[in-house]
């Protein structure tokens, strides 16, 4: 024989158990905001206050200051090795775009696990090693590397050719190489949203492949390209590495610049007030970007 639970027992346990609900929803918000206001917004407000600082002698001064960009905007260098940089990212975005998206629409018309496996291939080298990568790149651009070896065989050319090894050339194909997985991914995933109806419709309606392709598969896959592109390029602006092993002194960008603020002239405020232009380029080109897609998705 069971005894039913007074209501005054319920209301009880009810209001027993609400102050442990709102610690554990305090808690939530401290981890869901918490956590990235400290690992990512206290940096860059850190960056942002140290690029007012006034250093002299390689000692700060406490005094604040707008010299560290007025340096920067009246450095025709540094603008044009901004601009510089700016360009071969357009370039390796581009690049990437187009190959990846050749790529990743050949995979998603394969048909049943070979579709993934290859997905899978193709995404592999975003575990290795970064390095590694940049040094398997240089062997095969080097003087004595497999493009020169296979120009040379082929009578293309009598010497090994200089174009392809420390400069900016050399910086553009690696970064290519190298980044394209984060090409392929986001079209491969916009490509596979796509409703297989609305294909077999436009093609019960006499569409030809070129049209569904142009009218149906390309639209639909537009913000996947976009955030393609938007990736590599804003991958490709901060690359200090790459160009740094691969492309010499005549590979020079603008993450190389920021670098040897901090790691070389030890002068942080003007490395911070590079680091903050930079930051406000990437923040720019992805609001540009929203604005594309959103654009496209109005259409």
């Amino acid at each position: 024989m069971s005894i039913a639970t007074a209501p005054s027992d319920i209301a009880i346990e009810q209001a027993a158990s609400k102050p442990s609900r709102s610690l554990g929803k305090l808690v939530a918000s401290v981890l869901v905001y918490g956590l990235p206001t400290v690992m990512i917004l206290l940096p860059l407000v850190s960056f942002l206050a140290s690029s007012f600082l006034e250093q002299d002698n390689g000692k700060l001064t406490g005094a604040l200051t707008f010299a560290n960009y007025a340096a920067f905007f009246t450095s025709g260098s540094y603008l044009y090795v901004f601009f510089g940089t700016l360009k071969l990212a357009f370039v390796v975005a581009l690049i990437s775009l187009v190959f990846g998206y050749i790529l990743s629409y050949l995979i998603w018309r394969l048909d049943g696990s070979v579709r993934y496996l290859l997905l899978l291939l193709s995404a592999l080298p975003l575990v290795m090693n970064y390095v590694v990568k940049i040094y398997a790149m240089r062997s095969i651009l080097g003087f004595n590397g497999f493009l020169n070896s296979i120009l040379l065989s082929l009578g293309i050319i009598d010497v090994p050719s200089k174009l392809f090894i420390f400069n900016q050339t050399a910086v553009m194909m690696t970064m290519a190489v190298i980044y394209l997985p984060f090409g392929i991914l986001p079209i491969f995933l916009a490509l596979e949203r796509i409703p297989q109806s609305l294909i077999a419709a436009a093609a019960d309606l006499g569409a030809k492949p070129g049209q569904i392709f142009l009218t149906v598969v390309l639209p639909l896959s537009l913000p996947g390209s976009i955030a393609a592109a938007l990736f590599v390029m804003v991958i490709a602006l901060g690359d200090y590495l790459t160009p740094q092993m691969v492309g010499g002194s005549e590979g020079f960008t603008f993450g190389r610049a920021v670098w040897s603020q901090f790691g070389m002239a030890f002068n942080w405020p003007f490395g911070a007030a590079l680091a903050v232009m930079l930051l406000i380029a990437v923040v720019a080109l992805i609001a540009l970007a929203s604005l594309i897609s959103r654009t496209a998705r109005i259409k």
